[in-house]
C-alpha cells in the first residue's frame, strides 16, 4: 500500500468520525429587576460572541412581569418586543404551580424532569440584580439539578446584600468605610431619630444605597443633611433594607475607584487591577450605561505592592462570602495627603467597596476588559466560565444528600 493510498484511508476514516457533541447551553437574561436592560445587553453581548461550534446556544428570557420565553420570543425580548405576562398554570393532579415559557411553548424549566432543563447541559444566568443576582434563581437550578455559571444560593445571596455582606468582611478581617445600617420600617416609623443615628458615627458627604441592587441603581451621593431624606426615599423605594456609607476622601480630593475580575472556584484567580475615573462626581448608573465621560485605566497605575494588596483582597472577599465562577471586587483608594513641604503626611488608604457575583458582561463592561488585559479574550473567557459550572456541578455529585 502506497503512502498516498494510506493517507487518502486516514482521511476518510476522520470524516467519517461523528463530530462530538456540542454542550447545549442556556442564556437566560432580563428578569424582574431594575438591572432587566443591564441584562439585555449583556446577553446579546455573549449571544454574538459564543462559540457556536463548541455549543448549542438556547436562548431564554425572562420578562419584567415574570414571563418566561424561548426561541423566537427570547430575541423578541433581546429587541425589546415583549408580551404580556402569562397567567400561571395549576395542575390538578401534583397540586404544584409550573412556571410556563410562553404560551406557545409550554416546556417548563422548573421541573427536574421538564424537557427544556433536561436537555441543558450547562445554564448561563446573565440575570443582574433582584430575582437573578440575589441567590432566587439559583436555588431554582440546584432543585432541577442543573449546572450553571456563577455563585451557588449562599454566594449569590450575600453578594447581593450589602449589608451581610459588609458583615462577613468585617470578619475576614478586610477592611472598609464606616456605614450605618437601617430598615425602611425605620426610616418610615421615625426618618428624625434615623438622621441623628446617621450623622453621631458618619460625616458627610456619605452615600445612600438600597442593600439589594446592582448598578447603581437608587444610589445617591448626600453632601449635607437637605440632601439625606430624599435620598433615603429613593433607596426604600428599591429595598426595605438600606445602607449609608462615609464618603472616601476629602475637599478636591476623590478617592480612586478600583476593579479586581476574580474567576474559579475553590482556587479563584484575580486579574490585573483597573481605574474607573468617572465623567461623573461618582461611577452612577448614567455613567455606567448611558455616558462616555467615565475613562476606564487597565492596568491602573498602582505599585507593585498596592497592586498585589489589592488582588490579595479580591481573592479574600470572593472566598469570604463563598462565591465561584466569577465576581468583580469594587475598591476605593483614599489618596495620600502631601503637605506644604511635598512630603506625604498621611498614606494612601485602600478600602474594599463591594462584591458583585454578576458583573455587566458586554464585551466593553469591566469584567472581561480586565480579563482580556490579563491574556484571556471575551470568548475564552465564555469558555472558562462555562467549563467552571460543569466543574463545580460534577464537584457536587460527590456530596450525599439522603440516608442509605
Amino acid at each position: 500500500m502506497t503512502r498516498q493510498t494510506k493517507q487518502k484511508k486516514q482521511t476518510k476514516k476522520q470524516a467519517s468520525r461523528p463530530s462530538p457533541k456540542k454542550l447545549r447551553i442556556g442564556i437566560l437574561f432580563g428578569g424582574r429587576s431594575g438591572e432587566h436592560e443591564v441584562s439585555l445587553l449583556s446577553a446579546a453581548s455573549i449571544l454574538n460572541s459564543i462559540d457556536q461550534t463548541k455549543y448549542e446556544v438556547i436562548p431564554v428570557g425572562i420578562t419584567k412581569q415574570g414571563q418566561w420565553l424561548t426561541s423566537t420570543d427570547a430575541q423578541h425580548l433581546l429587541a425589546g418586543n415583549t408580551k404580556p405576562a402569562p397567567i400561571q398554570k395549576k395542575r390538578t393532579a401534583t397540586k404544584s404551580v409550573a412556571l410556563r415559557t410562553s404560551t406557545s411553548s409550554h416546556e417548563a424549566l422548573a421541573q427536574q424532569n421538564g424537557s427544556l432543563a433536561q436537555s441543558l447541559d450547562v445554564i448561563f444566568p446573565v440575570l443582574h440584580g433582584t430575582f437573578g443576582e440575589d441567590g432566587t434563581i439559583q436555588g431554582l437550578f440546584e432543585l432541577a439539578d442543573i449546572a450553571y455559571v456563577g455563585s451557588g444560593v449562599l454566594g449569590s445571596a450575600t453578594g447581593m446584600d450589602k449589608s451581610v455582606m459588609k458583615q462577613l468582611f468585617a470578619a475576614a478581617g478586610l477592611p472598609q468605610t464606616p456605614h450605618v445600617n437601617l430598615l425602611r420600617s425605620e426610616w418610615n416609623a421615625d426618618a428624625k431619630r434615623c438622621i441623628k443615628r446617621i450623622e453621631k458615627k458618619l460625616s458627610y458627604p456619605v452615600f445612600v444605597k438600597p442593600a439589594n441592587l446592582g448598578s447603581s441603581v437608587g444610589i445617591s451621593k448626600v453632601h449635607d443633611r437637605s440632601e439625606l431624606a430624599p435620598a433615603m426615599d429613593l433607596a426604600a423605594s428599591f429595598d426595605r433594607k438600606l445602607i449609608i456609607e462615609q464618603g472616601v476622601g476629602g475637599p478636591g480630593a476623590k478617592p480612586r475607584e478600583l476593579e479586581v475580575a476574580v474567576l474559579g472556584n475553590d482556587s479563584p484567580e484575580a486579574s490585573v487591577v483597573g481605574e474607573i475615573v468617572p465623567g461623573a462626581e461618582f461611577y452612577d448608573y448614567n455613567a455606567k450605561y448611558h455616558s462616555d465621560a467615565s475613562i476606564p485605566i487597565i492596568p491602573a497605575k498602582l505599585s507593585k505592592s498596592e497592586s498585589k494588596q489589592i488582588r490579595e483582597m479580591a481573592i479574600a472577599a470572593f472566598r469570604a462570602c463563598d462565591c465561584a465562577g466569577l465576581a468583580r471586587v469594587d475598591f476605593l483608594m483614599e489618596p495620600a495627603v502631601v503637605n506644604k513641604k511635598g512630603k506625604e503626611s498621611k498614606a494612601a488608604h485602600i478600602y474594599l467597596n463591594e462584591i458583585n457575583t454578576m458583573p455587566g458582561f458586554t464585551s466593553i463592561s469591566m469584567y472581561p476588559k480586565l480579563w482580556e488585559a490579563s491574556g484571556l479574550p471575551y470568548r475564552q473567557l465564555i469558555d472558562r466560565l462555562i467549563a467552571l459550572a460543569a466543574e463545580r456541578h460534577q464537584e457536587k455529585q460527590q456530596t450525599t444528600f439522603t440516608r442509605v
